[in-house]
C-alpha cells in the first residue's frame, strides 16, 4: 500500500468508525509525541529542582531559580520561557516572578509570558516601559527607534550610560532585555516609523505603546493601530508635565487631545520645556501598567480619559475626552 492509499484508507476507516476526522499525519504525530515526552521529562526535572519556600505572610510555596531554569533549558534545548510556563502550570513559581504573584495569579503570569507588545520609541518613555515590561515577564517585546545614544539622553533615558554613548538605541535595548530577563524574546527595529513600515513592525502584537517624541509620527502610529485593530497606549511629557491615555481602535484618540492632524506642528511644547528625569519615569510606569491591564483584561483603563500630571504643583487631573 502506498502512502496515498494509506492516508485514504485511514480516512475511510475513521468515518466508518464514526470519528468523522482525518488521521494525523505520521510526521506531525511523531513531533507531538516527542514534544510531549520532552515536556514530561522537563516536569520531572522541575519536581526534582523545586524548593520549598515561605512567603512573608507565612504561606508555603515551591519555587525554582533563574539558574535552575537556564540549566534545564540548556539540557533539553527548550526555551526558558516555555519552562517557566510549565512550572507555573504545575504550581512551581519561578522565583523571579514571586513578587508579581501578590496581585497576579499564576495563570495571569502565564498570560503575560505568552503576550507580545510593541514599543515605538526607545527614549525616556520607551526605555523605561521596556525595562518594566521585561521585568514583569512579557514574553515577546518589539522596540523600534533609529536614534543614537548621546550626552543629552543621560539625564532621563534608562538605556543610556556613559559607557554606551554613540551606540544605537536598539542595540542598547536588546542588550538590556537580555540582561534583565533571558526568557523574554526581544526584536529590535533600527528605523524611524512611517506610513510605509509601521504596520509590518506592529503586526501581530496585542498592544502598542506610543513612546514617540513628535506629533506626526504619533498620528501615523495611531492610524496603523486602528487599521490593525490593536489598542494603543499614548504617553507624552514636557517639563514637569506628563499625560497618558489609552486608545482603542474605534476611538478618536489623539484628535481629541491635539486637534486635526492636518494642523499639527512637528513637535509640542517639550522642545521648550525639556524633559527632566522624573516625569518620563512616571508616565512610562503608567503606560506599562495600562499595557498589563489590557493584556489581563482587569482594572480600569484611561480610555477616553486623559491623565494629566503636573509634578511641580503636585497635581493630577483626569479629564474626560469629548467623544461625540
Amino acid at each position: 500500500m502506498n502512502s496515498e492509499e494509506g492516508r485514504n484508507s485511514c480516512k475511510l476507516q475513521d468515518y466508518k468508525e464514526g470519528v468523522g476526522a482525518y488521521c494525523i499525519r505520521p510526521d506531525k504525530l511523531m513531533k507531538e509525541n516527542m514534544k510531549k515526552e520532552k515536556e514530561e521529562a522537563i516536569l520531572k526535572e522541575l519536581e526534582k529542582a523545586k524548593k520549598e519556600a515561605i512567603t512573608t505572610s507565612g504561606k508555603k510555596y515551591y519555587n525554582i531559580s533563574v539558574d535552575q531554569i537556564k540549566n534545564i533549558s540548556h539540557k533539553y534545548e527548550y526555551l526558558s520561557k516555555g519552562i517557566e510556563i510549565l512550572a507555573l502550570k504545575n504550581n512551581i513559581i519561578p522565583e523571579r516572578y514571586h513578587r508579581n504573584l501578590g496581585v497576579l495569579s499564576p495563570l495571569e503570569q502565564i498570560k503575560l509570558l505568552q503576550s507580545k507588545v510593541a514599543i515605538i520609541g526607545a527614549g525616556g518613555l520607551g526605555g523605561t516601559v521596556l525595562e518594566l515590561l521585561a521585568r514583569m515577564g512579557i514574553g515577546e517585546l518589539i522596540i523600534a527607534d533609529k536614534d543614537i545614544i548621546g550626552d543629552s539622553n543621560l539625564n532621563r533615558q534608562l538605556l543610556s550610560t556613559e559607557l554606551n554613548l554613540g551606540t544605537e538605541k536598539i542595540k542598547a535595548a536588546t542588550k538590556r532585555v537580555e540582561e534583565i530577563n533571558s526568557s523574554v524574546k526581544i526584536n529590535g527595529y533600527s528605523v524611524f516609523i512611517n506610513a510605509s513600515n509601521v504596520k509590518n513592525i506592529i503586526q501581530g502584537v496585542e498592544v502598542v505603546v506610543d513612546a514617540l517624541d513628535n506629533l506626526p509620527s504619533r498620528f501615523i502610529l495611531q492610524h496603523a493601530c486602528q487599521s490593525l485593530k490593536i489598542p494603543l497606549v499614548h504617553g507624552a511629557v514636557a517639563g514637569f508635565n506628563g499625560q497618558l491615555t489609552t486608545i482603542f481602535p474605534t476611538d478618536k484618540g489623539l484628535e481629541l487631545i491635539y486637534g486635526p492632524k492636518e494642523k499639527l506642528p512637528e513637535r509640542g511644547i517639550e522642545v521648550e520645556l525639556g524633559a527632566p528625569a522624573v516625569i518620563p519615569a512616571l508616565i512610562a510606569a503608567w503606560e506599562a501598567q495600562e499595557v498589563i491591564k489590557i493584556l489581563l483584561k482587569k482594572g480600569k483603563l484611561f480610555r477616553n480619559k486623559l491623565l494629566y500630571l503636573n509634578i511641580e504643583e503636585g497635581s493630577m487631573d483626569i479629564l474626560n475626552l469629548n467623544t461625540k
